[in-house]
């Protein structure tokens, strides 16, 4: 009996020492690399380094810098449940500090088994000192980096903002987003078992690429000014919404871009998402009168009418069973095709447009840029390709060519006019103008053609001079501004029904212009969303007029004549 115990007892000690030895081979030899990575990786320290984003930047006449986007850092206050020995004091304690609910900040220091547990971010320097005279074991401040906008609203729409995951969104924050996020670096060395760096491995590590700054051609004063002009709009003229665009017409640059319905970067998340959207590059409207200088543009690059050109206007133009009139049903007999834009005279652009096939109507338009994006460095720009009018309808056509069933956006519109402004040319709009990378190399933004000849420039004079005389004689006479010649058009134009053929009661009313005519320093666009007013004259002109005045002196342009 006791030799079988003996036995047993030594099968057991084999069994044992055999799954000793099958344990030891499995750790030492099959799983060698991975227990090898485990322990390195007990004593290896690898970290991420976050780069900065870059800098955001507008400017003034004098190519002063005035900052809009930054980063910075900020305190916040976290809990390490598992080491809090009173939660019921300490929840009672922050609560006071920080001006929370006690009930929550106890919910979220009890949740033991927790490592972290987030109570209250971007701490004032009041609350910090008091967290830290409470001295609660448990209880943590932390740093994080944030990115900040000096201005608030100030050029939002410009701008845009940074979200989740340090992402740009919107404006230039996202279409520049990889210049501006840099490049995360690498920290790599040894720790000791306390986990704190005892060995540094220079060749290894990597030092964070810091993000590109942005220079934008936008200038501070001028962006303030028409941001101001927009909030007085909505006061006096009740608007519903409002954009003012600025734009070196030679150029494309981007002088200023204001819009009524701005937002505060900062606190983006308290917005609804439609509010980021830019009304210049991702919101369509139709323009109404404000398209008959293209349209007469066109059919005067063709030879077809002279600014001299007359016909008899009796009101109305019928096609098929419609009929299209004037504005309050006006007649005007015997008029010029320079009186059809002083008047704004429906009839005289139609007239106008049938001067031309219908081929080289939308040949023309194509060249103007209205059926493609302008591609403006603002990230999700929009374009219509306006597949009812190409479809070929006559009523379609006729309407077109007074700006009505056919649409675009403001930054599209500003494009098109450019052309007059400049000579015939199609230029790119941009916002910015230069980028300054990291080690300090400067890229300048090249201004861009992208129709080097739209018109010819005896055209775009013609065109330039009838524009004078809708100011001098016509119904632009507001935006007149002493000792100037100014050139430009209006244009009240009815809102389409959304889901639904036909018009509503609104009316967008919008007036473009440049200055000084014949030597453009500058190109407006003032678009007013259902102003308590019956026509752009007494609501976009006048503002355009005051802008354009305070550039004229803000930029010390020499008169054209004396009064």
């Amino acid at each position: 009996m006791n030799k079988r115990r003996i036995n047993l007892i030594l099968v057991l000690i084999f069994i044992f020492g055999a799954i000793i030895i099958g344990r030891l081979i499995h750790i030492q030899i099959v799983k060698h690399k991975d227990y090898l990575a485990f322990a390195i990786g007990q004593h290896n320290l690898s970290q991420p380094i976050e780069p900065n984003r870059g800098d955001i930047f507008v400017q003034d006449k004098e190519g002063k810098a005035y900052l809009l986007a930054t980063n910075r850092d900020s305190k916040f206050v976290f809990a390490s449940p598992n080491q809090i020995k009173n939660e019921e004091e300490a929840a009672s304690s922050l609560a006071e500090i920080l001006e929370m609910e006690e009930e929550k900040i106890l919910e979220r220091i009890s949740q033991k088994g927790n490592l972290y547990s987030l109570i209250k971010k971007k701490l004032t320097e009041e609350e910090i000192k008091k967290i830290q005279d409470l001295k609660i074991e448990g209880i943590h401040l932390g740093t994080e980096t944030y990115r900040y906008y000096p201005e608030e609203e100030m050029a939002s729409h410009i701008l845009g903002f940074v979200g989740g995951e340090n992402r740009g969104q919107y404006g230039v924050e996202g279409f520049y987003q990889e210049e501006l996020k840099g490049k995360a670096g690498l920290v790599v060395g040894e720790k000791s078992r306390q986990g704190y760096m005892v060995y540094f491995d220079s060749q290894k590590s990597l030092p964070a690429e810091q993000g590109s700054d942005l220079i934008l051609g936008v200038d501070f004063y001028i962006q303030f000014k028409a941001e101001e002009l927009l909030r007085e709009a909505r006061h006096s003229l009740g608007i519903e919404d409002g954009q003012i665009i600025v734009m070196d017409p030679n150029s494309g640059k981007i002088i200023a871009a204001a819009s009524f319905s701005n937002f505060n970067p900062n606190t983006y998340f308290d917005y609804n998402l439609e509010v980021f959207m830019d009304s210049f590059s991702q919101k369509l409207f139709e323009p109404g009168s404000v398209f008959k200088p293209i349209t007469l543009a066109i059919a005067v690059e063709e030879g077809k009418i002279t600014p001299q050109t007359t016909y008899i206007d009796e009101g109305f133009v019928k096609i098929g069973p419609d009929t299209i009139f004037n504005y309050a049903k006006r007649i005007y007999g015997k008029v010029s095709m320079t009186e059809v834009l002083e008047k704004s005279i429906n009839t005289g652009a139609v007239f106008a447009g049938r001067q031309i096939s219908r081929k080289v109507f939308l040949d023309y338009i194509e060249k103007f840029g209205i059926f493609e994006k302008t591609f403006i460095d603002s990230q999700g720009e929009v374009y219509s390709a306006n597949e009812s009018l190409k479809k070929g309808y006559e009523m379609n056509f006729a309407t077109a060519a007074f700006g009505q069933g056919i649409s675009m956006t403001p930054v599209q519109l500003i494009r098109a006019f450019s052309v007059f402004a400049n000579g015939g040319k199609l230029v790119k709009p941009y916002f910015v103008q230069r980028i300054k990378k990291a080690d300090g190399t400067i890229l300048e933004i090249q201004p861009e053609v992208q129709n080097s000849q739209v018109i010819s420039q005896n055209t775009a004079s013609k065109l330039t001079a009838m524009l004078v005389s809708v100011i001098e004689n016509g119904f632009g006479n507001r935006a007149k501004v002493p000792g100037y010649y100014v050139a430009g058009k209006t244009g009240t134009a009815q809102v389409p029904l959304i889901n639904k053929s036909g018009y509503s009661e609104k009316t967008i009313q919008t007036f473009v212009g440049f200055a000084p005519a014949f030597n453009p320093k500058f190109l407006i666009l003032v678009k007013l969303d259902n102003p308590q007013t019956k026509t752009a004259e007494y609501s976009a002109v006048p503002i355009f007029q005051k802008l354009a005045k305070y550039i004229i002196d803000y930029y010390q342009i020499p008169p054209d004549y004396e009064e």
